[in-house]
């Protein structure tokens, strides 16, 4: 038997926890980001954003569960990011800037001057 048990409302396949009471509620504060999670958003931001889609995945799907879901700015800029990644075709900029916008409103940052 495993010792690293599991309450019902949080579930996880990976080191990151998922509150499935919490799911879909769209209102994510700051603190309710995982350390790991907030890091890889945050990078998606960088000059030089992460390369590994399965990376970027595993903060889309966090941000598809526990903020907006399909709708997610964080969750659909994750998306077009790994699909650039997968194609190489250039990425959407207006997602990019919603997904900076969306930072702000989240409070993960205090202003999106602040990211690339």
């Amino acid at each position: 038997m495993s010792q690293n048990q599991q309450c019902d409302d949080d579930i996880s396949v990976d080191s990151i926890p998922i509150d499935l009471s919490n799911t879909h509620s769209g209102d994510v504060a700051p603190d309710e980001v995982p350390a790991k999670i907030e890091s890889i958003t945050l990078a998606l931001t960088d000059d030089q954003p992460p390369t590994n889609p399965l990376v970027v995945l595993k903060a889309a799907r966090w941000w598809y569960l526990h903020g907006k879901g399909g709708t997610d700015p964080a969750f659909t800029w994750a998306i077009e990011w790994t699909r650039h990644l997968a194609t190489g075709e250039p990425s959407d900029s207006a997602r990019f800037d919603a997904f900076r916008e969306y930072l702000v409103t989240v409070g993960l940052v205090d202003d999106r001057h602040e990211l690339r």
